[in-house]
């Protein structure tokens, strides 16, 4: 971060600057390492001391004052608004690019929670017939029958085999 210091009434000491570094240093991670230009103008008058720090970060400008009885904390707090403001608009950038929604946005709009479909059980069939039966007659037999599937014993070379009915209204037929 580039730190440009203007003093009125004031000398701008080492210490001053120094104090002001560390807090940026600090909030350095809401800058995401970019060069950052930040002017800072130090105040004294009647007894109060006043800090205004003004940063050009991402075409914005992000500016803080505080006025207090001791230079030291009115800086802090200076660059406590600064971060808060930061921080603001990169969520903002953020939110932007992303199109994200709020948590509190989708909390709000989900009004019926659907119950987790229960696994299906499998029943078992006995004493199911495999006779032999040529293909054509197979189809002949699924149309009688209430059930999609027929399972057959293909005459012609003695495997078993499967004819279904088919949702385009066609059957298919499943060999080993």
């Amino acid at each position: 971060m580039i730190l440009e210091y203007s003093g009125r009434h004031i000398d701008v000491t080492p210490a001053l600057k120094s104090h002001t570094e560390d807090h940026f240093n600090k909030i350095s991670h809401v800058f995401d390492g970019k060069a950052t230009k930040a002017h800072v103008i130090l105040e004294v008058e009647r007894g109060r001391h006043r800090s205004e720090i003004i940063v050009n970060w991402r075409n914005e400008v992000l500016t803080a004052t505080t006025s207090l009885a001791d230079m030291y904390q009115s800086i802090s707090q200076s660059i406590g608004k600064i971060e808060k403001q930061a921080l603001k608009l990169k969520k903002k950038v953020i939110d932007k690019s992303h199109k994200a929604k709020r948590a509190s946005t989708i909390a709000a709009e989900e009004t019926e929670v659907k119950p987790s479909p229960v696994a299906a059980r499998i029943v078992s069939a006995n004493g199911y017939e495999v006779k032999p039966v040529t293909v054509d007659e197979a189809a002949m037999l699924l149309d009688e029958r209430e059930e999609n599937f027929l399972v057959f014993r293909n005459s012609e070379h003695q495997r078993i085999s499967v004819i279904y009915k088919r949702k385009d209204g066609n059957l298919g037929l499943i060999e080993p």
